[in-house]
């Protein structure tokens, strides 16, 4: 198989991989709210949510994951040099610490599975913005490589970080307002 059509391949599962972690956060924020709800409602959503739950992570997001790691990894032996740079290494370290948030939803996904909440619904949604910061981080970093200096890259993620979080403390406003 070729250069490129490793890398579409790569692409097609980061993107996959993407979609799994943040639908399944959304999913536990779900079953969440699902444990504050009336009988029967509240059983009748949970076991409903836990079996999306269950299909999507291990259905899409684990096998999203491993297949991105393993066309990632194919990528670099096809091209070596990178690693010789150091956007690759900032990007690799990206990329552990997302391997990190990724095990710590499954985590999440197990305590949920058992029905066991330790989170509110506000702090999962908070959580869940940590992989769009992941996302956003990496891909400047491949698409700008060299190009970007660390002080504006880090002003950049930090003002992105602060504007997603002030836009869920906004919708948290608007959510209790129209109750």
């Amino acid at each position: 198989m070729d250069y490129l059509n490793v890398k579409a391949l790569h692409i097609i599962f980061i993107v996959t991989w993407f979609a799994g972690l943040f639908y399944i956060v959304r999913l536990f924020i779900y079953q969440t709210e699902a444990q504050l709800k009336p009988e029967p409602e509240k059983t009748i959503l949970s076991e409903q949510l836990a079996i999306m739950a269950r299909r999507l992570w291990l259905g899409i997001t684990w096998p999203s994951a491993i297949l991105t790691l393993i066309f990632g990894s194919w990528l670099l032996i096809l091209q070596p040099a990178w690693l010789q740079q150091s956007f690759m290494h900032i990007k690799l370290t990206f990329v552990f610490f997302l391997f990190l948030y990724h095990f710590s939803c499954h985590y999440l996904y197990k305590k949920l599975q058992k029905g066991e909440t330790k989170f509110t619904s506000n702090q999962l949604r908070i959580w869940n913005e940590v992989a769009t910061l992941f996302l956003v981080a990496i891909v400047f970093l491949i698409v700008v490589k060299n190009q970007i200096s660390w002080i504006w890259g880090t002003i950049g993620i930090f003002t992105f970080a602060l504007a997603l979080m002030l836009a869920i403390k906004l919708y948290k406003r608007i959510r209790e307002q129209s109750r």
